[in-house]
């Protein structure tokens, strides 16, 4: 029996170290390491859903057993305004800090152009109205064509607006859904903070960047 208890702590370390950095957890969740070692696997989230979005991680999901997570093109995440699901978590592995929804980043939306029927030249835009953040999170844009001289419309996404809720990815008519939620580390760089931009912050910055190579060491 100790021989058995001890296989199956081996495999859920294993898993733990191999869990997939793409699970979209719910609002509030802090960060991987952190909501992992916080999490007690009890489900009161999932319970609390009230659009049953939430489920828990199985042997075969990728993820460590029993945390809560949810894929968007099944059910997204309807942003409840209360947040039920960070009420009824006991450890704070859903942090409640948290007491706006709209400022919830459960992950980002990322547009496949080359798959998006927008971008393709057709008139769709249904991730921009299913958006709940319409406008901000979301924008169509005039984008010019190459051999005509009416513009596309097509969608961007805003990562300092977009909640990660999923419910773009759930609405999108493609027969694979063409903008999908992702965990933001996943895609997004960092433009490194040596760079100056004065043009888009007034956060003084002690070295601008030489695009030659290097720092001038011009304080600001």
């Amino acid at each position: 029996l100790g021989a058995t208890g001890g296989l199956v702590w081996s495999y859920l370390l294993q898993q733990e170290a191999r869990a997939r950095p793409c699970a979209i957890r719910p609002p509030g969740a802090r960060d991987e390491a952190d909501f992992n070692a916080r999490c007690i696997k009890c489900g009161q989230c999932v319970a609390a859903c009230p659009y049953d979005t939430l489920k828990l991680a199985t042997a075969d999901a990728g993820i460590p057993i029993g945390t809560p997570y949810f894929i968007p093109r099944e059910i997204p995440c309807y942003l409840c305004t209360d947040i039920p699901c960070i009420a009824a978590c006991p450890t704070g592995a859903l942090d409640p800090a948290l007491e706006e929804i709209k400022d919830s980043c459960m992950g980002l939306a990322v547009i496949d152009i080359e798959n998006c029927l927008s971008w393709q030249g057709l008139r769709c835009e249904i991730c921009f109205r299913e958006c709940p953040v319409q406008g901000q999170a979301i924008t169509v844009e005039h984008h010019p064509r190459r051999l005509s001289k009416h513009a596309m419309f097509v969608p961007l996404v805003h990562s300092d607006a977009c909640t990660g809720c999923g419910i773009c990815e759930k609405a999108c008519p493609t027969q694979v859904a063409a903008i999908r939620v992702l965990q933001p580390n996943l895609v997004q760089g960092k433009i490194g903070d040596h760079y100056r931009l004065g043009w888009t912050s007034d956060t003084p910055i002690t070295h601008e960047f030489n695009a030659v190579g290097g720092t001038s060491g011009a304080d600001t």
